[in-house]
């Protein structure tokens, strides 16, 4: 198992990142481990840059470039849930709604 890419790439980390023991992910159908760790994946990026601001971003990013494209990841996957969970509508109904209450 040493050699086995499942240890580093799936169990470690819902060993680490979701607390699980070895008993429950042995307990775990392999789908339902992959899905956790999907999940553990998105909901890290949801949250890598809670709390920074478009101009933190920028002053960062003139040290590390990288930062910037990470950041529009971050901000696509946010509008992604947010309009999945019903949090923020698509401009265009926003538009229809505002108009129909005008009449």
């Amino acid at each position: 198992m040493v050699d086995s890419p499942e240890a580093v790439l799936l169990y470690i980390p819902l060993m680490k990142e979701l607390g699980m023991s070895w008993k429950e992910i042995k307990e775990t159908p392999r789908i339902e481990l992959e899905g956790l760790m999907a999940a553990s994946h998105e909901h890290n990026l949801l949250h890598s840059m809670d709390g920074y601001e478009p101009k933190d971003i920028s002053d960062m990013a003139k040290h590390r470039p990288k930062i910037r494209g990470d950041y529009s990841r971050y901000m696509e996957q946010r509008r992604k849930f947010e309009r999945l969970s019903g949090r923020v509508k698509d401009p265009q109904s926003a538009i229809d709604e505002l108009k129909s209450q005008m009449n």
